[in-house]
């Protein structure tokens, strides 16, 4: 591992604790009693939509169709970041940590974009409006997805599971 690609894997850990303080944030203002079922599906909607570009980065070659498709992912995301925000918003208190939080949560898609472009454009550009299948080692799946497990995954699914309890009662 390079240098860039040690501080973009620094980077993309502080991303995933971003997202585990954030939902303990959620508990603190108890999301399940309040903003609810809409808010805590519209995070699952992020993650789907990250996550899916980060399996499609691992699993397919550099072109340009993948880093469209990742843009697109990325805008999707943004849209559901500030719909996940509105559902939120006069329903429950979003305090100065849970907003700083979000700030990192919206910019750090954008910047593994800019890392994948620079680091992968030359390649795609030679491969064009291509998809292959591609995929990277072993040790990229599990160094990028495990972490993402027990700090994103987890937290999201005791959240959900608390909301879904929480109208049963």
């Amino acid at each position: 591992m390079n240098t860039a690609e040690g501080w973009a894997y620094a980077g993309y850990l502080v991303w995933l604790l971003a997202g585990c303080l954030d939902f303990a944030r959620h508990r603190r203002t108890d999301l399940a009693h309040t903003s609810g079922l809409a808010e805590s599906r519209l995070h699952g909607v992020q993650l789907g939509l990250l996550g899916g570009g980060v399996l499609a980065w691992l699993a397919l070659a550099p072109s340009l169709l993948l880093g469209a498709l990742l843009l697109a992912l990325v805008i999707a995301h943004a849209f559901a970041g500030y719909a996940d925000t509105r559902s939120a918003y006069g329903r429950r208190p979003i305090d100065p940590r849970e907003q700083h939080l979000h700030s990192i949560l919206d910019m750090a898609p954008w910047a593994a974009l800019c890392f994948v472009v620079v680091t992968d454009g030359a390649q795609a550009r030679s491969a064009g409006w291509t998809l292959a299948w591609q995929a990277a080692p072993a040790a990229a799946w599990l160094a990028l997805l495990l972490p993402a497990l027990p700090l994103c995954v987890l937290p999201w699914l005791v959240e959900y599971q608390a909301v879904l309890r929480a109208r049963r009662i």
